[in-house]
């Protein structure tokens, strides 16, 4: 009688998986982790990229001048007052 239960726990013991199916979800696991932490140096590369590329920098203070004139926020008397003072 006991030569059967030696065979139930042979190769096909740990519910069905035997011993390399723990190994094949670790395996799984490590390469989940790759990638998310793959994909957040990713995110985090083109983010930063995007703010050094962006942003008001690639502006110069003429520019800005007339776009705030061209939406009316600013009058002509200011325009050209703020103007001489950025050509000094």
């Amino acid at each position: 009688m006991m030569g059967g239960w030696g065979n139930m726990m042979g190769s096909w013991g740990y519910g069905g998986y035997g011993s390399g199916g723990y190994g094949m979800m670790g395996i799984g696991m490590l390469i989940f982790w790759i990638g998310i932490i793959l994909l957040g140096i990713y995110l985090f590369r083109r983010n930063a990229s995007h703010i050094q590329s962006g942003g008001l920098g690639q502006y110069s203070g003429m520019d800005i001048l007339r776009e705030r004139y061209a939406r009316g926020e600013i009058d002509s008397a200011e325009y050209q007052s703020r103007k001489q003072d950025l050509e000094k």
